[in-house]
């Protein structure tokens, strides 16, 4: 390589450091603004943030109203609707209810009364019964108790079998009894 061309390139490489040069420092101002706005926006930020926070803070109030009411507001209607539908459900079980209740009074007072009858018509078969029986045995009682004294008389009498048939030792000395005072008393044994 010759002297020229060494001068050459010495020379080329010299404009372009300067133009590297010059390219810095025109980097290096655009930085510097560039930095200069970064720290007016940094010292604006705070405000800008706490703007942004105010005016967020003061219609979070209002949405949050809003928003809770409209979700209570939903959730209001539904209950309502629900409440609703089990009052008609329990208006309707109600009613059912006072139906079956109202039937079962008209089975109460139908049993009662077959109850009453079966009980009255129990009391007049065991009343009739009863008086049947009572003239039955009355007159059991009466025909047994004529038997009754005639075996006692018999006991009483000196009575025997005589060949099959009745004899008995008479009182000859005491009155005669019948129509036609055909009849003497019996000694006592």
């Amino acid at each position: 390589m010759n002297e020229t061309e060494c001068m050459t390139l010495v020379s080329q490489a010299a404009q372009l450091m300067e133009q590297f040069e010059r390219r810095c420092d025109h980097l290096g101002g655009r930085l510097q603004g560039l930095m200069q706005d970064m720290q007016a926006l940094t010292a604006q930020l705070p405000r800008v943030v706490e703007q942004a926070a105010d005016a967020s803070m003061q219609a979070l109030p209002a949405r949050v109203t809003r928003e809770t009411r409209e979700g209570l507001g939903q959730a209001v209607q539904q209950y309502r609707q629900h409440l609703q539908a089990s009052g008609e459900e329990v208006s309707s079980s109600t009613r059912a209810l006072a139906e079956r209740i109202r039937r079962l009074e008209q089975l109460h007072r139908h049993l009662l009364w077959k109850t009453f009858g079966a009980v009255a018509l129990c009391l007049a078969l065991l009343l009739a019964g009863g008086a049947w029986l009572s003239l039955h045995y009355r007159k059991a009682i009466e025909q047994n108790r004529l038997s009754a004294q005639l075996l006692k008389a018999y006991n009483d009498a000196d009575v025997n079998l005589c060949d099959g048939r009745l004899c008995a030792r008479v009182d000859l000395k005491a009155p005669r009894f019948g129509e036609r005072r055909q009849y003497l008393p019996v000694l006592p044994r």
